[in-house]
């Protein structure tokens, strides 16, 4: 499970970095796109700062 973590959080931002684009094409809200961008962003921080190394020990 280890080894799990960090390739979902990638998967996660990716997808959540692509909703973030999809509402942005559809005229969604600046807040729903800057906050879809936002926790894309984190979940890419956390699984890059798990791959580190003493990250997720």
């Amino acid at each position: 499970m280890n080894s799990v973590l960090p390739i979902l959080l990638l998967g996660l931002g990716g997808l959540l970095g692509g909703g973030a684009y999809s509402v942005h094409k559809q005229g969604g809200s600046k807040l729903a796109v800057g906050l879809l961008l936002l926790v894309g962003l984190i979940a890419i921080a956390g699984g890059v700062l798990w791959l580190l190394p003493g990250g997720g020990e």
